[in-house]
């Protein structure tokens, strides 16, 4: 049956049952501070791993460097075989 607005009348028992008891609450908020705790730690870990792959490519790109010098220096002529030609 409708109400008088024509929305559908809803009868006093189903109301009840639609009702969440507040325990329900409870444990739905435990488990989402549960779920935000957790997600904090993988967010903490995830900035952690991020700052030690920052280290290691800026360690890499020093040794690269330093192999590209030491490679330049071993194959520039040095003085003495300048003068020798």
């Amino acid at each position: 049956m409708s109400g008088p607005n024509g929305e559908p009348s809803v009868t006093a028992g189903r109301e009840e049952e639609e009702l969440v008891p507040e325990e329900e609450y409870a444990a739905l908020n435990l488990m989402l501070d549960q779920i935000n705790s957790c997600l904090d730690n993988l967010e903490e870990k995830n900035d952690a791993l991020n700052a030690k792959l920052h280290e290691l490519l800026e360690s890499n790109r020093q040794a690269r460097m330093e192999f590209r010098q030491q490679q330049i220096d071993a194959t520039a002529p040095t003085d003495s075989q300048d003068r020798s030609t």
